[in-house]
């Protein structure tokens, strides 16, 4: 799916970011890159998405920010997220 695709499918603008954040599940913890993100939810980068299980925290440390999160969509390294 292109990227207009997908923006066309959002119920909520993403605005563009390049922030650090990190991943957190069952006690551990794995570094991404937040590349877009909305109210709803965003896009992350990471060296390997295989890894991210369908559920997880999201804590973005810049902007004492810390979110539940479900996996909507994995594109190799880049996937997308919805917070609950």
């Amino acid at each position: 799916m292109t990227e207009a695709l997908q923006v066309d499918r959002r119920s909520q603008a993403r605005r563009r970011v390049f922030k650090g954040g990190v991943i957190t599940f069952g006690g551990a913890g794995i570094d991404c890159t937040v590349r877009n993100i909305s109210g709803g939810g965003a896009a992350l980068d990471v060296a390997n998405a295989a890894v991210i299980p369908p559920t997880f925290r999201l804590a973005i440390k810049a902007d004492d920010f810390l979110a539940r999160c479900r996996v909507i969509w994995s594109n190799g390294k880049r996937f997308g997220i919805a917070f609950d």
